[in-house]
């Protein structure tokens, strides 16, 4: 298992420089100047070219990459002129939001996919099952951003429920917290609970048609008792791998939720820092949610050992 881990980290040197490349030269071949936006339109020529070379923005561009990349081998992810603070900073200012938006989205998915998949899957070909699978198929066809302005709409607008954006700490109030995050996080959830409910079933259906479960049906065993201590475990593979990708893209893709509820996450800090053309932290956002994917999918391949003894022996 070590050697596995091993080689897994090892794998990550690759991925991460070449995203680092990729978003390096997007980046900087993308028409705005950084100087000119943090100086403003009454700048002078002189005072932009001076920033220009605070920044290292008059080197060549393999130059200024190499300089920023040395600078990450070593923990440095830059600094940000705009909020006059280092990138590593703004990250954990701003991650803390982000992973309580995706943790709460998560939670609903998988409480809601699994059971809907698991109760598809045992009346398959049901008015049930159809139920199920369309509400599946209109979950994944939903954008999460129109959901969410339906969800403001009605909880918000119309009912005065539920507060339509904001944020406040865990720390602060924990009730309050949850109450600013539940309409984002549905608005999250749904498509993932829906990609969850559809793997789930298909997933039960494989093992509900193996003949040891039909076997131990014969044998009068209770059909509930399979379902939840046989089937679901055996089948729970697949559903454990559409959940670790569903998080990982919570995770890093939660700018467009967080803009439209205001959440002061890592997406709202990757999208405000592209108005204002800040390079660091876009560099280091992007790189910092990257990796956080690349380990979140490293910790599933890990818990299949926890789950079937087989994929542990397969690693040996």
């Amino acid at each position: 298992m070590k050697e596995f881990i091993l080689k897994r980290l090892l794998a990550l040197i690759p991925i991460l420089f070449i995203v680092s490349l990729v978003v390096f030269l997007i980046i900087h071949m993308t028409p705005g100047d950084p100087a000119h936006v943090i100086l403003g339109e009454t700048a002078t020529e002189e005072q932009i070219e001076n920033l220009r070379q605070q920044l290292g923005l008059n080197k060549p561009i393999y130059e200024q990459y190499f300089s920023w990349i040395g600078g990450v081998i070593t923990g440095d992810l830059g600094y940000s002129y705009f909020m006059k603070m280092s990138v590593s900073s703004a990250l954990l200012e701003h991650l803390g939001p982000t992973v309580s938006l995706s943790l709460l989205a998560e939670l609903i998915a998988i409480f809601i996919g699994i059971p809907l998949g698991i109760l598809a899957a045992k009346h398959k070909g049901s008015v049930l099952d159809q139920s199920f699978m369309g509400f599946s198929l209109m979950g994944i066809s939903i954008p999460s951003f129109l959901l969410g302005l339906l969800l403001i709409l009605f909880f918000g607008v119309q009912l005065k429920l539920l507060p339509v954006a904001g944020y406040v700490p865990l720390n602060e109030n924990i009730g309050s917290h949850l109450k600013y995050l539940i309409l984002p996080a549905f608005s999250l959830g749904i498509m993932q609970a829906a990609l969850i409910a559809r793997m789930t079933r298909s997933s039960m259906l494989d093992v509900l048609n193996t003949n040891y479960v039909k076997t131990a049906l014969s044998k009068g065993v209770k059909q509930r008792n399979i379902v939840l201590k046989h089937a679901l475990r055996n089948a729970f593979l697949p559903i454990l791998t559409v959940i670790g990708q569903t998080f990982g893209v919570l995770i890093t893709g939660a700018a467009v939720i967080e803009t439209v509820f205001n959440i002061p996450g890592i997406g709202q800090l990757i999208i405000n820092s592209i108005e204002r053309r800040d390079f660091s932290t876009i560099q280091g956002a992007i790189l910092f949610m990257t990796l956080a994917y690349v380990m979140i999918n490293l910790i599933i391949d890990l818990l299949y050992g926890v789950i079937d003894p087989r994929v542990r022996l397969s690693h040996k």
